[in-house]
């Protein structure tokens, strides 16, 4: 991992930038604080079209008690972005998360955050026997494994009810932009032509949050796509079932436009310890109460490392 610039005051905690070597990628990454025996590493993984610093306010919250990493995936901010779609597939993805984790926590698990795709990152990760043991835990917002989603939609499929079949249809309805995603170059010439500049206009219109400047939203936006074009019919056409290897904890937004509750209501089959936090919020919740969202996750934390389960813990705990 190496240093690029001097470290400088942010929010009362020193912020280090690095850029970390990961097989044929370099990923941007910023560490706030230092891991300890009483400070455990949390990495935060952004989804789409952002990049890391969708988890400013939140890690600002968060350094205080622990070692606070996140990191820019391929393709995102000033990570290295590659121009093939299959460089984006999930275990590439899970390939650079090992790369990051080596290099900030080779010693210890780490409690693993994310949010939309790097939500649905997440649960490639915390899946993968490779790295049975080295997530302490895992926080979802608003990203379900591809798998289990797919899964699901066929069973809801198979039941021939007019309740499964609303439930996915409003599920289908939710992710139409997925379709116009796989269309070949229009999602980027969109992102180029207007998207890029309206984007923070578009995120205070639907969600009435404000996003920090984003100078790279364009490129974001255009090598992002491949994500969805890596990664969905691949896995609509033969969904794994994979099981969690470390407890999971699901903050899902009951008013989230794009990715409905209903999606992980069945998750409990698939994880060995889950907690299901339903919260009045919609899709970008880290930029919308980054407080509220650092409280959970630091709750969360603090019970997997020993400490006794708050009372919105014991509440929303599945098994």
């Amino acid at each position: 991992m190496h240093a690029m610039q001097v470290p400088q005051q942010v929010s009362q905690q020193v912020l280090q930038s690095c850029f970390i070597d990961a097989g044929d990628v370099r990923l941007a990454a910023t560490r706030r604080g230092a891991p300890g025996p009483t400070r455990p590493t949390i990495v935060l993984v952004h989804g789409y079209p952002d990049n890391s610093e969708v988890w400013h306010a939140v890690a600002a919250q968060l350094a205080g008690r622990f070692h606070v990493v996140a990191y820019d995936v391929r393709g995102a901010g000033r990570s290295t972005a590659p121009r093939a779609s299959a460089a984006y597939r999930l275990p590439k993805l899970a390939d650079d998360f090992i790369a990051v984790i080596d290099a900030v926590s080779p010693q210890r698990a780490v409690h693993l955050v994310g949010h939309d795709w790097g939500s649905i990152q997440g649960w490639e990760f915390v899946t993968d026997p490779r790295l049975q043991g080295r997530i302490a835990s895992f926080t979802s917002c608003s990203g379900p494994c591809l798998d289990h989603a797919a899964i699901a939609l066929r069973e809801l499929r198979g039941q021939r009810s007019l309740a499964a079949l609303g439930q996915a249809l409003r599920q289908l309805m939710a992710s139409w932009y997925i379709g116009v995603f796989h269309l070949p170059w229009l999602p980027e010439l969109a992102w180029r032509l207007w998207l890029g500049r309206a984007w923070p206009r578009y995120l205070r219109l639907t969600e009435g949050v404000r996003a920090r400047l984003n100078p790279t939203q364009v490129a974001d936006g255009c090598h992002g796509v491949r994500l969805y074009r890596a990664n969905i019919l691949p896995t609509l056409r033969a969904p794994r079932p994979r099981d969690a290897h470390a407890p999971v904890q699901l903050i899902v937004p009951r008013h989230d436009r794009y990715v409905k509750p209903s999606v992980t209501e069945a998750m409990h089959r698939w994880t060995p310890q889950l907690w299901r936090r339903t919260v009045p919020a919609q899709h970008w919740l880290p930029l919308a109460d980054p407080a509220g969202f650092a409280a959970m996750v630091s709750e969360f934390v603090d019970h997997i490392e020993g400490a006794p389960a708050s009372a919105a813990l014991l509440a929303c705990r599945v098994h």
